[in-house]
Parts: C-alpha cells; structure tokens; sequence
C-alpha cells in the first residue's frame, strides 16, 4: 500500500512539472509570435513609406487585408495580425516616424521595456519596435 502511494506521489509530482513546463512553452510561443508579427507589420510599413512618403497614421483593422485603395491595390499584408491574447497591437505614428507596441507574457524577457502610458488591453505595453528613424 505504501509503494503506491509513493508511485502515486511521484507521477503526481512530475504531472505537475510537466505542465507547468507545458505552460512556459506556450508563454514563450506566443511571445515570439507577437515579435514576429511587430516584424513583419514593419516591413508592411516600410513598403507604405515607399508608396506613400509617410507612415500611416492608424493601423488598419485586424485579420483585414491591407491594401492601399489609392494606389492600384497595392497589398500590404494579406492578414493584418492581431495579438492572441491581448487584442490590438499599439501604434503612435507621427507620418515620419513610428512606434508600435505589444505586451510580452513572458516577464523574464530580455527585451521588456518599459512604456508609461501605452495600452495593450488594459495593460502598459512592455515591448516595443520603432521606425529605423525613431527618435524619443
């Protein structure tokens, strides 16, 4: 009887790690996501600086084709990405410059930042990818 309970214990025990394993792995997928998507929404925006002289001045709505009706339909992205998680990406452009935001799930990150008065769904943004001329 006593043997069993010790198996018992033991698969309980490594149950647990496992799926606390399980979890971080998730954690860290969908942070990778968020920074390939602020990746590739960048490069959307500099194909839009070249049609059009100037960042745009809101992000197009998410899971919507960006396409530029004033030119000749110009595809920018075939899907416009939306956080799984947390909604919509923050975006403050000025037309010559841009930040963009995103909250990381991950908190041992090396890449967190700190952004005061940004929201990503209710909560301060905490990764951020900027225009190559971006200057606080």
């Amino acid at each position: 009887m006593i043997e069993l309970i010790v198996v018992i214990a033991i698969l309980g025990l490594l149950s647990t790690i496992g799926l606390i394993s399980f979890r971080n792995a998730q954690i860290k997928g969908r942070d990778a996501q968020r920074k390939n998507d602020l990746s590739q929404i960048q490069k959307a925006f500099e194909m839009y600086l070249s049609d059009h002289q100037s960042y745009p001045e809101a992000l197009p709505d998410a899971g919507e084709v960006w396409v530029d009706p004033d030119e000749d339909e110009t595809v920018y992205m075939k899907e416009f990405p939306q956080d799984s998680k947390f909604g919509a990406y923050g975006y403050n452009s000025n037309g010559t410059q841009y930040i963009l935001y995103a909250r990381l799930e991950n908190e041992e990150d090396p890449q967190i930042g700190s952004y005061p008065g940004t929201n990503c769904n209710g909560e301060e943004c905490n990764y951020a990818v900027t225009s190559s001329n971006y200057t606080p």
